[in-house]
């Protein structure tokens, strides 16, 4: 659903993406994948059951010596494979609690009471519906949200729904995997084995001792990791459990740039000198200026969308579809059971619960959209699948087991289809309370760590614009003079845009940025500064000396006073301002956007700004305050 003239996403394809908008692009193709192996796994059990029951009950040995678990195809995927999915998972929670929105802890309070209540309502309805039935046991398989499907049909039934409903609905599918892995863990584990468990335990302590001793070797990580999996599943908890405990613990930075800058020099080293030793240290030099959460999903990201959830959706979702199975599902408590719990509780439950805490906290937490967007995210979370099966898988057997399947395939469609319709609601609502009920007031994070002072910076663009955009660039970057040209048009399509640029040369790799940085304050002395700036970008193979002198002269500036200032360096204490000012606001590499002091993540081309520019200009239309 597209809502008119508006677009609240702030979002754009291709070009330099952040890592939460490649886990959620990657997640949505993943949706489709997934959504393609639940129809296979369906054709495969009904064309031939046999075949489809047979294949995956078919037992592998993992052996070591006499010693090694042998499990039916189906175990590996459940208990072993989707461990990496809960690892990816993880890794996301705690790049969005270090770097992301959730880094101001009172915004994680929301979400939190927000995903209990999204588990609490739709357990009660299971049990309300299955009261006086044996199947109560199986209540843990209502209450869980599948992030890929989540996130998947979220770009499909509303591009127009602000991009803080993303983060909202990610932080509450991610708590509530955490939620659901405790409940595997404690309700539907075997007979523990305590021995076992002690060790798994005490194998992850000695993790969490190697993390704060900061060994940084992944195979240590990984070895210890295994043998945990290996000591939770002889002790009959479910070892997945493992998988988000280690990715929750995968800390994430942005990248420094004094770390970009000695990989930058161990580059030129290897230019000079192309030893073995050299490339060691270049690609060690290299991995270290990136967190290893940021390498770790950039490595198993795509595997687990694409691979092992798609594998788990074929292995599980088999299930024979007949008139007389489908006519005694949907009289079954299990399948309304789960179907109500879902497409109904969830909604209820999110929305609620965030209505509540609103309410009590006198509106001091607040969710990060709207109303109208909650809702339309508590819809979405009604998409159980994947830890829905998993525990339906543990809790049931037989037609139970086939009903519980059937309840948690039909709440996608429902799940669909009430969000559909709610974003339909959303559209045909007037302007004024459509912004109300998708942007709602909630204080934006502000990026931007030393505000634009029109005294001081460099401004083009009224003084009074609705949205302000910063570029920290440098005049030898080519990124830049590509993202110049977009900039231009932005300001010829946009009346109401003032543009800010700040200096951040990269001297390391950029000879000549630097000098003519100088070269655009001198002729700022001069009252010539957007000429000078360009001409730079104009010639920006041309910087030198003689170049830039080149330039004051056919700007008609005192050539003498500008070769005495750049001789002088006068201008070098206004540069180291801007790139101080860049260093706090966590700026490592040019171009870098901010638009309304938020971080802008997207492409750097015209859809992209305008698309950021447009979600700016609404925001600060809702709240009555001009750009800042």
């Amino acid at each position: 659903m597209t809502f008119p003239a508006d677009d609240y996403t702030g979002q754009s394809a291709g070009g330099s993406r952040s890592p939460l908008r490649a886990f959620l692009r990657t997640e949505t193709g993943g949706a489709a994948v997934l959504l393609a192996a639940a129809a296979v796994a369906l054709l495969w059990a009904n064309a031939a059951p046999g075949s489809y029951t047979s294949f995956w009950e078919t037992r592998l040995t993992v052996a070591f010596g006499a010693h090694g678990p042998s499990l039916p195809l189906r175990e590996w995927i459940n208990s072993g494979l989707m461990a990496l999915f809960f690892f990816v998972v993880g890794l996301e929670a705690r790049r969005e609690f270090d770097v992301g929105e959730l880094r101001e802890r009172r915004r994680l309070v929301l979400p939190l009471v927000a995903c209990v209540g999204g588990m609490a309502v739709p357990v009660a309805l299971f049990l309300a519906v299955n009261a006086g039935h044996p199947s109560t046991h199986g209540w843990g398989a209502a209450m869980s949200t599948d992030t890929a499907f989540a996130l998947g049909m979220l770009a499909v039934v509303g591009r127009g729904l602000p991009s803080g409903l993303r983060v909202f609905l990610l932080t509450i599918t991610v708590v509530d995997d955490f939620l659901s892995l405790g409940v595997i863990a404690v309700a539907y584990s075997e007979q523990v084995d305590v021995p076992a468990l002690c060790v798994a335990i005490g194998v992850f302590g000695v993790v969490v001792l190697a993390r704060a001793l900061k060994v940084r070797h992944g195979l240590v990580y990984a070895l210890l990791a295994v043998v945990a999996w290996g000591a939770l599943l002889k002790s009959g908890v479910d070892p997945v459990v493992i998988g988000l405990a280690m990715g929750l613990l995968t800390y994430a930075y942005p990248a420094a740039r004094e770390d970009l800058e000695h990989a930058t020099g161990l580059f030129r080293m290897f230019r000079e000198q192309p030893t073995p030793e050299l490339e060691r240290s270049v690609r060690a030099g290299l991995a270290s200026a990136l967190s290893p959460n940021d390498r770790l999903q950039g490595l198993f990201h795509p595997w687990t969308s694409y691979l092992i959830v798609p594998l788990f959706a074929l292995a599980n979702t088999g299930i024979p579809l007949d008139a007389e199975g489908l006519g005694r599902a949907f009289t079954s408590p299990v399948t309304l059971g789960i179907l109500l719990a879902l497409v109904l509780g969830k909604p209820v439950g999110i929305i609620g619960a965030s209505l509540l805490t609103y309410r009590l906290s006198r509106g001091r937490l607040r969710p990060p959209v709207g109303w109208g967007a909650v809702t339309a995210g508590g819809t979405l979370a009604g998409t159980g699948f994947t830890v829905s099966l998993l525990i339906a898988a543990l809790a049931f057997e037989g037609t139970q087991l086939q009903d519980a399947k059937i309840g948690i395939l039909s709440a996608l469609a429902g799940s669909f289809l009430t969000s559909r319709l709610v974003t339909a609601v959303i559209a045909a609502m007037p302007d004024g309370s459509r912004r109300r009920a998708l942007l709602g007031d909630a204080e934006a994070i502000t990026d931007l760590a030393v505000p634009v002072d029109h005294d001081r910076d460099h401004v083009r663009g009224p003084r009074d614009a609705t949205v302000t955009v910063v570029e920290y660039g440098d005049y030898e970057c080519p990124h830049c003079g590509q993202a110049e040209g977009v900039v231009r048009e932005l300001l010829g399509d946009w009346g109401d845009v003032r543009y800010v640029w700040r200096h951040l040369p990269l001297t390391d790799v950029h000879g000549h940025a630097q000098l003519a940085a100088e070269a655009a304050e001198a002729a700022a002395a001069q009252g010539r500064y957007w000429d000078m700036h360009d001409l730079l970008f104009r010639h920006q193979g041309e910087l030198r000396l003689n170049h830039l002198r080149r330039y004051a002269a056919l700007l008609g500036l005192d050539t003498e006073r500008f070769d005495r200032e750049l001789r002088t360096h006068r201008g070098t204490a206004r540069i180291a301002e801007d790139v101080e000012s860049a260093d706090l606001s966590g700026v490592a590499g040019t171009p870098t956007f901010f638009v309304n002091g938020l971080r802008h993540q997207g492409a750097y081309d015209i859809d992209g700004l305008s698309a950021a520019v447009r979600a700016a200009r609404e925001r600060a239309v809702a709240d009555g305050r001009p750009g800042r």
